[in-house]
């Protein structure tokens, strides 16, 4: 079966991504988009620097153009975000990205945007894998017309410059003299992914002293997860430290994820990111509003929302839900402990790009470090410590813990009273302190991932440790 998770398809490379499936889902794209009189639009489908992503690109615009859908086809890798971009600029019905984002590099997938650039609701992924399974069963031969020829006749697109406009927007609504004037010397890890262009174009203007590391493509990211995380950064570390620069960032395979590394070699986690730029944007520029986060992300925005007199939402885990509830309530910003966000007024969807430069100009404009302007946030509010760890189970053990979690409803015992517990996404419980544990599948990957924020390590720790005892994991 071909399912669709909170970040696309995915699946891994030779046994469920491969050729057939994939035009599976593109015959099961075309059919939704005739069925529902969208093919007087076109199609825009990127992909990044994975293997296998740009040949499955071409073959999802094969299958289209064989429906007589127009397809705009980018000449090179691009990161998510600018698909999301495009298809919001140009108002078009549909558009996609072949990417498996911070998967492993055994896997790829695709991911699905709908009007606005926004990522495809349940809606319209679940009647997706309905249209794909019919497809499926149908063992029909799904038409198709050579690239080439569909290129040669108008039907695929080749895209000119279609970074420009992203780029301009960016640098349209950042601090350039603020950033020009401080000189920031930077150094870039985009891990080998399809980000490296874009920002290092955005910094160069800003008048950024840019150095860059893992920017060629690898279709194996240097052996480490292509995910900007504490553990997969050692390298930018070092070398941040090593040769004096004032910030290290790195952006996942995508380009929609946000990692930093400050010039003490402090990793900057996305949670306090998130604390970071709402603090900013709120407070220096000015940006009033409230807030929004997925679950598994930090209660800290909570106690800093609050301080301001605004609220802080708490969603599903799924970027398309922070982003229908900023346009809901107006919120300056959203954005997930995994590090992805996106700011009032922007695209529809997390972007590292912009965040990174968003980033950089907080830094030039307050002349304080990451870690100085975290303290000063955070005197006020005490410590929060924010723990995580993913399981993998076998396939036959997922139905007995979802029994376990979802209808048994059984949560362990953490040596004090919960002041509450949801099941609005998984299972999270909730403390009177303020701190909190969640428990829930990956959308992604075969992982149970658990997400615990304490006001002490040990007290995190001590909520994770008693769901692995109750699960038996």
């Amino acid at each position: 079966m071909i399912q669709f998770g909170t970040g696309g398809w995915r699946a891994e490379i030779g046994r469920d991504f491969y050729y057939d499936n994939i035009c599976k889902v593109a015959a099961g794209i075309a059919r939704m988009m005739r069925e529902d009189g969208c093919t007087d639009k076109p199609f825009v489908i990127g992909y990044d620097r994975r293997f296998l992503s740009q040949d499955a690109a071409k073959w999802v615009a094969e299958v289209l153009a064989a429906e007589g859908i127009t397809v705009w086809f980018m000449p090179r890798s691009v990161p998510t975000p600018l698909v999301m971009y495009l298809v919001q600029k140009h108002d078009l019905h549909f558009g996609a990205e072949v990417t498996a984002s911070h998967n492993p590099p055994r896997y790829n997938g695709i991911k699905l945007f709908v009007r606005e650039g926004r990522d495809a609701p349940l809606e319209v992924t679940e009647r997706l894998e309905k249209l794909i399974a019919e497809i499926s069963d149908a063992g029909k031969e799904i038409p198709s017309v050579p690239f080439e020829e569909a290129t040669a006749d108008g039907r695929i697109v080749m895209m000119k410059a279609p970074f420009n406009d992203f780029i301009d927007h960016i640098l349209s609504v950042l601090d350039l003299p603020a950033i020009r004037e401080a000189a920031p010397r930077i150094l870039f890890d985009s891990m080998h992914g399809s980000s490296t262009y874009p920002l290092t174009v955005i910094l160069n203007t800003a008048r950024c002293t840019v150095d860059q590391i893992h920017a060629n493509k690898d279709a194996y990211f240097g052996g480490l997860m292509p995910a900007p995380s504490e553990e997969t950064l050692d390298e930018l570390r070092t070398r941040v430290i090593y040769d004096g620069y004032d910030l290290g960032i790195a952006v996942d395979g995508d380009g929609d994820r946000l990692g930093v590394i400050d010039a003490d070699g402090n990793y900057i986690s996305a949670n306090d990111i998130l604390v970071l730029l709402y603090w900013y944007l709120h407070e220096v520029k000015g940006w009033k509003g409230p807030v929004v986060r997925n679950l598994s992300t930090t209660h800290k925005l909570d106690a800093l929302a609050a301080s301001f007199g605004e609220q802080c939402y708490e969603v599903p885990v799924g970027f398309k839900y922070i982003s229908s509830k900023i346009d809901e309530v107006d919120a300056v910003l959203g954005g997930e402990s995994s590090g992805g966000l996106t700011v009032r007024g922007h695209i529809h969807g997390k972007d590292s790009v912009y965040a990174a430069a968003l980033f950089i100009e907080m830094m030039c404009k307050t002349g304080m470090t990451p870690g100085a302007l975290l303290k000063k946030i955070g005197a006020e509010f005490g410590d929060y410590y924010m723990l995580k760890d993913n399981f993998a189970f076998p396939a036959a053990m997922r139905e007995s813990l979802m029994h376990t979690l979802m209808e048994e409803k059984k949560i362990p015992d953490f040596g004090k009273e919960p002041s509450r517990v949801s099941y609005m996404d998984g299972c999270k419980v909730y403390f009177d302190d303020d701190s909190s544990v969640t428990c829930r599948f990956s959308g992604t990957e075969p992982l149970l991932r658990i997400f615990a924020e304490g006001r002490t390590e040990e007290e995190a720790q001590s909520y994770i440790d008693a769901w692995k005892s109750l699960l038996g994991i």
